[in-house]
């Protein structure tokens, strides 16, 4: 676990986090909201182990007992809320983890801070029931909520806690971090793990780590690339190899649509410094030639649909089948 300095971007809720913290103006409860790897977790737990650290400043030492305990998630103070149910936080686990727990003092520390991840997942009843915590919580207790959307919460919640919206970085401060973090990665790695990750840092680092990442960018292509002559018997074996990526079915969606709006591009600029995929000019100047501006278009709003109705628990299978489809006719 690192310092606050060690944080790339987000420069005003760092300078407003460590503010409150030198100004002893600490709120109660905080919500942090950003998308998938946009550092959530590591802006929370590096403000709970500098309220908690024992020398006092803006900056965790990274020494002290509570630094150390922090740093291995093992601090007594700072209570990672858990779960039981993948899809949701219920009103038991809100009760036991956080309301019933915050009335104890803290074991050894100044504050006891309660992190709730994937707090989207809280049902209306769990956010019914920690509203008196937060309203009228002891002076020790601080809840921070982390969230891909704040939308979710009670309008009671929000009015109640600071809110903190970690917006899309820069592509030039992603590609620093991964410049300063791997070795021998290129230039063109570091811009498309950029352009994909759309200003996350730890998306682009699970897109350079991950040998799963390398398997389904293949698939992804092997669509992209032989979908015009796919018969149905193809396109169901395509199906059947998409549902392997049913967890990281955003990623896949995402892939696609960088690929298709690069096609896209340089039928409209003609111009190969504006492609991500740059290392596949020969096709991409060939779908160019042979796809319409329409027949983009449609594609690409396929791909944007399928997200949709994937978020409405629609068929899984189906709808891959249809977008597969899609692509085939306007290829």
């Amino acid at each position: 676990m690192g310092n606050f300095s060690d944080i790339y971007g987000y420069e005003t809720i760092k300078e407003h986090l460590q503010s409150a913290i030198s100004m002893g103006k600490v709120s109660h409860a905080y919500v942090i909201s950003g998308g998938l790897g946009s550092g959530k977790k590591l802006i929370a737990s590096t403000f709970a182990q500098t309220l908690q650290c024992e020398a006092g400043g803006v900056e965790p030492c990274g020494v002290c007992h509570s630094c150390v305990q922090a740093a291995g998630r093992n601090q007594p103070d700072i209570i990672w809320v858990g779960h039981e149910k993948p899809g949701s936080i219920g009103v038991d686990d809100i009760r036991d983890q956080l309301v019933s727990d915050m009335q104890i003092k803290p074991y050894s520390s100044p504050y006891k801070i309660y992190i709730i991840d994937e707090a989207d997942k809280l049902t209306v009843a769990a956010q019914n029931a920690m509203l008196k915590t937060i309203e009228e919580p002891p002076a020790y207790g601080i809840v921070i909520l982390l969230a891909n959307n704040p939308d979710v919460f009670l309008q009671t919640i929000l009015s109640r806690c600071v809110v903190l919206d970690l917006k899309p970085l820069k592509d030039d401060i992603v590609i620093k971090y991964l410049k300063d973090h791997y070795d021998n990665i290129s230039d063109y790695e570091c811009k498309f793990a950029a352009r994909f990750a759309a200003g996350r840092i730890g998306r682009a680092m699970t897109m350079v780590e991950s040998t799963e990442f390398a398997e389904l960018r293949r698939d992804v292509m092997d669509v992209i690339k032989n979908a015009k002559d796919m018969d149905s018997t193809d396109i169901m074996t395509s199906v059947k190899r998409v549902t392997n990526y049913k967890l990281t079915i955003d990623d896949y969606l995402d892939l696609m649509l960088m690929w298709y709006r690069d096609v896209l591009m340089f039928k409209s600029t003609n111009d190969t410094n504006l492609l991500i995929f740059n290392d596949q000019m020969t096709l991409i100047k060939s779908q160019a030639q042979t796809m319409s501006y329409e027949g983009l278009q449609d594609i690409i709003n396929s791909i944007d649909r399928v997200k949709v109705r994937l978020q409405a628990n629609v068929n899984f299978d189906l709808v891959i089948e249809l977008l597969i489809m899609a692509i085939k006719e306007n290829s």
